[in-house]
């Protein structure tokens, strides 16, 4: 499975946390994806959708 989102494109992205004497420790951030099954051109497919473009209502989920 890819961590990345297949409406947006969102991937995981590098961040730097930066202690007191000011050190960086490199880490990974992913975004939150949630498979979901969604009606695409009348079939029922099940795809990885990070959960902004799911609020935002930009896939019909299937029931």
């Amino acid at each position: 499975m890819s961590r990345e989102c297949e409406i947006c494109g969102k991937k995981p992205l590098k961040a730097a946390k930066l202690t007191f004497s000011h050190k960086q420790n490199v880490h990974r951030q992913a975004p939150n994806l949630q498979s979901v099954k969604v009606n695409c051109n009348g079939t029922v497919k099940r795809i990885n959708i990070c959960t902004s473009c799911l609020r935002a209502g930009k896939v019909q989920k299937a029931v």
